[in-house]
């Protein structure tokens, strides 16, 4: 089914073309508008344009060839920006991952995309150089954070005092010399002649490898091509009817290398030549100085992102005030974080979204002002077809109320796994797309996410979503955080085991919390067992890995 809200266009208008054409479209409009913030420098759209067109022609030169994979092992930085914009205009495909990765968590990841050159933070050169046996690197091109400073503070940081070689200390890495070392600086080196984007077709040819969260065993590359990308900033666009072409500010918090961050933070921005605040990294007072100093019209991030924001000691709701859009999602929002947004007055700013890698990421959201409806995903974006099927039968549909699985088509939809045939068929069938979640949709359209269907505990035959209890474990003043999985167990199939964090104000007593969730959850849903944990495992979006707690249980 389709559904639209009033006042969203149902058919949003998706160019054909390649992702770094909304670039070159936002410098021919707003040449001086600034497109990237860093660190107090600026760099504007007709700048970013020409650093890009730069770096395609350094690929060129080191013999990279269309169809090769990049890989972008970066921070938020300037850099990461003109390397994406630049390995897209060569007509190469850009692999993001986490510059935190360790060497045998890239090991798999290069050696399933088989990059020709990597694009890396000098601090992460050692995990590299240490994974790259797995794959045929030629070059790697290493920059800093220190590379992307205004002149001013990278003069500073040369300075002979202790304080300035602290800070160089911070920023810079020693990078060792080698023949296939390359300085990113060489690939700004200007060119004899702009360089033309390679011509392709933008629903064949891909743009990215993005690497799924790693909440199954072994994540999986998901090709997403030009036409995916561009169709998921258009349709965040349709969503937000109040967006001006070079009128907004985006706060980018959420890592660039994550699909949600490219999409919201990268490409949707400059769709609208809107300029992007670019933070390495999460940190409390840093985004409090952002707000202030820069006041965000779209805010992207996570619920554990926007608790730890109200948590900063300089945190005051008038920080906020500028934010037109806190666009959430990675995780369901708890009803603590929308309470407590809700009582600083910016509940009605608030969008939750839902999507997967395999998305681009984003399939559903709240309209804007949603309030209370903030307890659903909301409505299928534009364009996008949604039904709840058997997940034993995907072929039946389900009426409405009913939970199963979710099930999706869009121009958004991604193009199956790199090298896994076998993969993409489980979850890829004429366009629609298995996303392996269970949900539940309202008459009217709204769609409620119960449950990843991997996470679904199966008791002497009854469903159990870990979601519903771990919901009901929260109103416990006892539980700070809490994660709910099912183990085997030879007499019921599985046993629900709930592993809690508990309130350093208040002593965890396991039968207290037993009677607690005997009072609302059926005999078969309530923890038989209720495990103390100092924290919860996470990945880079905050959301809990319960693959680790269930792997962890069986080695005991």
């Amino acid at each position: 089914m389709r559904w639209y809200q009033p006042g969203v266009p149902a058919e949003p208008a998706i160019p054909d073309v390649a992702v770094p054409r909304l670039l070159d479209d936002a410098a021919a409009r707003h040449p001086r508008r600034p497109a990237l913030i860093f660190h107090g420098g600026r760099i504007r759209y007709r700048e970013l344009r020409e650093a890009v067109d730069r770096f395609a022609a350094g690929l060129h030169r080191l013999g990279v060839q269309p169809g090769d994979r990049v890989s972008l092992v970066l921070p938020n930085c300037p850099q990461l920006v003109i390397a994406f914009f630049g390995v897209l205009r060569r007509g190469a495909i850009a692999v993001p991952h986490n510059p935190l990765s360790t060497a045998e968590e890239l090991r798999h990841q290069l050696a399933d995309c088989a990059p020709r050159a990597a694009v890396v933070l000098d601090r992460s050169l050692p995990a590299v150089r240490a994974a790259r046996d797995a794959a045929p690197l030629e070059h790697l091109i290493v920059t800093s954070i220190g590379d992307a400073l205004p002149p001013a503070a990278r003069a500073a940081l040369r300075l002979p005092l202790p304080a300035a070689r602290r800070r160089r200390a911070a920023l810079v890495a020693e990078v060792p010399a080698g023949p296939d070392v390359v300085p990113f600086a060489e690939l700004q080196r200007p060119a004899d002649r702009r360089v033309r984007q390679f011509r392709l077709d933008p629903s064949r040819h891909l743009a990215v490898i993005a690497y799924t969260g790693g909440t199954e065993a072994r994540p999986k590359g998901a090709m997403l091509t030009h036409r995916n990308l561009v169709a998921n900033a258009c349709q965040q666009h349709a969503w937000d009817v109040e967006v001006t072409d070079g009128g907004e500010v985006t706060l980018a918090v959420l890592p660039l290398f994550h699909t949600f961050g490219m999409i919201s933070c990268l490409v949707a921005p400059v769709l609208k030549a809107g300029s992007v605040v670019l933070l390495p990294r999460f940190d409390g007072e840093r985004v409090v100085r952002a707000l202030r100093r820069h006041r965000p019209t779209v805010f992207p991030g996570v619920p554990t992102l926007y608790d730890q924001l109200l948590d900063s000691p300089r945190f005051r709701p008038s920080d906020l005030d500028p934010v037109r859009i806190l666009l959430s999602g990675g995780s369901p929002l708890t009803a603590a974080t929308l309470g407590r947004l809700d009582a600083l007055g910016h509940a009605g700013r608030l969008i939750q979204a839902y999507g997967q890698t395999e998305a681009s990421p984003a399939l559903t959201a709240n309209p804007l002002g949603g309030g209370a409806r903030n307890d659903t995903v909301g409505l299928p974006l534009p364009l996008t077809d949604a039904v709840i099927v058997d997940h034993g039968d995907p072929t039946r549909p389900l009426p409405p109320g009913e939970p199963g699985e979710l099930v999706v088509r869009g121009p958004q939809v991604f193009a199956g796994y790199w090298n896994q045939p076998l993969a993409t068929a489980r979850v890829l069938s004429k366009g629609w797309l298995r996303t392996g979640d269970i949900a539940v949709m309202s008459p009217d359209g709204w769609i409620t996410l119960l449950e990843r269907r991997q996470d679904m505990i199966k008791v002497s035959g009854f469903s159990v979503f870990p979601g519903e209890v771990e919901q009901v474990l929260r109103r416990h003043p006892a539980v700070f955080d809490c994660a709910v999985v099912g183990l085997p167990d030879e007499r019921r199939g599985e046993r629900v085991v709930a592993y809690v964090v508990e309130h350093p104000a208040y002593p965890f007593s396991a039968e207290e919390l037993r009677r607690h969730c005997a009072r609302y959850l059926s005999h078969y849903k309530v923890p038989a067992e209720f495990r103390p944990r100092q924290d919860l495992p996470r990945n880079v979006l905050g959301k809990v890995v319960r693959r680790q707690l269930r792997d962890a249980a069986a080695t005991r």
